[in-house]
Parts: C-alpha cells; structure tokens; sequence
C-alpha cells in the first residue's frame, strides 16, 4: 500500500503551511524530496525507515501543497536558508529539537544549508546525488551546462520559463525527468499523480523557479559567506549518487564533499539513475541501515 502507516497531514511552521505524511517510531528522521516531486517520492522507503524511525515527509516550500510564498525580484522566499527555517520550525513544532536528515536533489540543498545554519538540529545527514551548489557553479563547463540545462532555463527572469511549461505541465514533466525518450512508465502511478496535481496547483511552477532563481543569486551569497567564515558540515555525512548519473562522470563527489565537511564522510554509489529512492529502493535502503 501506498504509504501504509502513515498519516496525511497539513501543519504550521514558521508562518507557512505545510504538507506532510507522518509514521513510525522511534528517533525523529526528516526526508525531504527534490524537483518536480513531493514527499511521494519517498513511498518505498519510508515504510521501511519507520519499523525504526519516527519518519516525517513534507512536501518542501513551493512544491506539492505546501505553501507558495510569491514572486520577488531577489527570489528571496526561495533561499535555501528560508525554506530550512521552515523545516527547523516543523520538526520543533512536533516536539523534535534533533533529528536524523536525509535528503534528495534540491532538498537536499535545502538539507545543506540548514545544517549549515542549524547545526545543533541535525544528528546526521545523507544527501542524494548533489554536490554543493556553490561547487557546480565554480566548476560550470559545457557538460555541466548542456546536462543540468534546465537550473539555467527554469533560472530565467519571471514569467517566461513559468509560461512555456505551463503550456503543458504533464509534457514538461515527462521531458525533464525521464531516464529515456518518452518514457513515461518509471514513477509508481500513486506517486506521479500526486507530482502532475501539485504541478497544476497555482503558484507550484513559479516556486520552482523561484527555487533556481535563487540557486543562482541569493544562495551563492550565503554559500560563499558560509566558505568565508569556515563554516562546514560537522555532523556524520553520507553522500549517495546514481551510478547511472551525472555526478560520478563529471565530478569527483568524494574529494568536493570533503572540502565541505569536517565530521565522518561516507560516500557510495547506487545502482540508479537520478531518482535513487524510487529507482534502487533496497539499495538506497541499504545504505542508510548502515549510516543512520
């Protein structure tokens, strides 16, 4: 069953409204999804992780039905550092001043930046097939640009990358995140109906690229403010990325994150593309037995 367990639930945190699914029991664990998903992402793992773990899911600012906060010339809503205060809040408000975290794509940006502002929260934190923003951007080549071309399509000024994929969300949607042409049959239907509903929620497309937008100003500024002041993960961190995946052919994952860490650094690699958790499940499950 789809999340069998689990409550479905809308709470308040940090003035926002937040969607969520909520099991388990057992020390508190925080999964947060990436981009264009929700919390759905997390349907074949967090049934699991909550035979051991309190396991809270939201859907992050912007995405699924959470909140949307609106449009700003500096996409300041959008900053990492806003959307972890959400999050810090969420997980305080259900009685949790310290957690595991594990996170995926951009939330698990989001998950760096608030280890980085709320190091005291966090336990210990696995992220999924990123390396730091500051880093790729540091590190832009051709490849970079032509295999991540949509954080520069979705990063263009409002409204004219919200316009086009409005034109037709579903279509977007299968473009931007099939593994090959016109594949359309990777997602758990649960899963990718919840994605497509959220994506023609008002505001949903705009938040994600208020989301890019930031990536590309206001998050590059706490990014180096954070490197200046020698601010570093010092909490156990696990980075995971798909084999099949952009990371381990462009970058060296291990050596980036140790420039951005201080605490135990374990890295692997999971028989997957991209979307790990809904791709190699038991994998991914694996991994986090051993680390969490």
């Amino acid at each position: 069953m789809f999340f069998e367990g689990f409550t479905l639930e809308t709470r308040e945190a940090n003035g926002q409204r937040i969607r969520l699914r909520r099991g388990g029991s057992g020390p508190p664990l925080l999964l947060l999804h990436g981009n264009p998903q929700t919390h759905a992402m997390w349907h074949k793992v967090a049934p699991v992780l909550a035979r051991r773990f309190t396991v809270v899911a939201p859907d992050i600012r912007g995405y699924g039905f959470t909140a949307k906060p609106p449009v700003t010339p500096d996409s300041r809503h959008y900053a990492k550092r806003e959307m972890a205060k959400d999050l810090v809040a969420l997980m305080r408000g259900l009685g949790h001043e310290r957690f595991r975290l594990v996170a995926h794509d951009r939330g698990a940006r989001v998950a760096h930046r608030l280890t980085l502002d709320h190091p005291q929260a966090v336990d210990r934190l696995c992220v999924m097939d990123i390396i730091p923003t500051l880093a790729h951007f540091e590190r832009t080549t051709m490849e970079f640009a032509m295999g991540y071309y949509h954080w520069f399509f979705l990063a263009q000024p409002h409204d004219r990358p919200e316009r086009m994929i409005l034109r037709d969300t579903e279509d977007w949607f299968d473009l931007h995140t099939a593994r090959e042409p016109k594949d359309k049959g990777f997602f758990h239907p649960e899963a990718r109906a919840d994605y497509l509903a959220a994506l023609r929620e008002p505001g949903t497309v705009a938040a994600i690229c208020e989301d890019y937008r930031a990536a590309t100003a206001i998050d590059l500024e706490h990014d180096r403010a954070s490197r200046a002041a020698g601010d570093r993960v010092a909490c156990p961190l696990l980075a995971l990325w798909g084999a099949k995946g952009a990371i381990p052919r462009w970058y060296d994952a291990p050596a980036i994150w140790r420039e951005y860490s201080t605490g135990a650094l374990t890295t692997g690699e999971v028989n997957s593309g991209h979307y790990l958790a809904e791709e190699a499940p038991d994998e991914v499950l694996q991994h986090l037995d051993r680390f969490l």
